[in-house]
């Protein structure tokens, strides 16, 4: 019982019983999955249910848009292929705060992150700029970004910046949410995980000082069954393993 809430604990307090199992296996604690289920009913605890979506972008249906170069396939084969990216937004005692985020689809990692209290492009550019530093793309590597058709995304200097970067623009091209399925889902986990269940928010500094631990959290900790219940970075650790592997000698009969 004690491991159990300890790893409860350590996650944002947002596991379920299959996660807490999941992370009990990773660390070589042998248990049955009903087992662990009994337990955190025993305690009292239980993983967090994600709420229903809120649209937080608006169209620019008149803006010129890159064409939709993704539709709605977001399983690639390595990273820096295609970057997903939206914001959603947080209610403080300050006022309201928006949050970008840019994701690799590979991975699902969080490559690039800003807080505003604006929806300027300004804001957006600057969660592109963080993702380009970090990722260091190259025309070579043929990425992809992919975003909704909101007004930020779509603008002139953010399609410019993209080119610059060598970067692919691609804009999801009817306006339906399925159109940017992966960034929705992202967006939905932080605010579930993190926004409603510490709210209320005092201090825009409070939030942004605790999406920064969160998405830190979420890159190296969190389990993500969509890429084997196992946490961003390591996927990524392991493809790269696995790339500079030697190739296996033909066996000679």
């Amino acid at each position: 019982m004690v491991d159990i809430r300890r790893i409860w604990e350590q996650n944002f307090r947002v596991y379920g019983a299959r996660k807490v199992w999941k992370q009990m296996n990773r660390e070589g604690i042998v248990v049955a999955r009903c087992t662990v289920e009994r337990l955190m009913r025993r305690l009292g605890i239980e993983g967090i249910r994600r709420g229903k979506r809120v649209r937080t972008t608006i169209a620019d249906n008149a803006a010129q848009c890159p064409m939709d170069l993704v539709k709605r396939q977001f399983e690639v084969d390595r990273p820096n292929r295609l970057w997903v990216a939206d914001f959603t937004y947080c209610s403080t005692w300050q006022g309201w705060l928006y949050v970008a985020f840019v994701i690799d689809a590979y991975s699902k990692r969080i490559v690039g992150w800003r807080a505003s209290s604006s929806m300027t492009t300004d804001f957006v550019l600057d969660a592109l700029e963080q993702a380009v530093y970090d990722r260091r793309p190259s025309e070579s590597d043929g990425l992809v970004h992919h975003s909704d058709r909101g007004a930020q995304y779509v603008s002139i200097r953010y399609t410019e910046r993209l080119g610059e970067a060598g970067i692919n623009p691609s804009v999801g091209n009817t306006g339906s949410a399925y159109d940017n399925a992966l960034a929705e889902t992202i967006n939905g986990l932080y605010k579930t995980e993190l926004i409603h269940r510490r709210a209320p928010w005092k201090t825009k500094a409070a939030v942004e000082l605790a999406t920064l631990e969160w998405v830190s959290w979420f890159n190296h900790q969190r389990l993500l069954g969509s890429i084997g219940d196992v946490p961003p970075a390591e996927a990524e650790e392991r493809y790269y393993r696995q790339l500079a592997a030697p190739a296996a000698e033909p066996v000679l009969l």
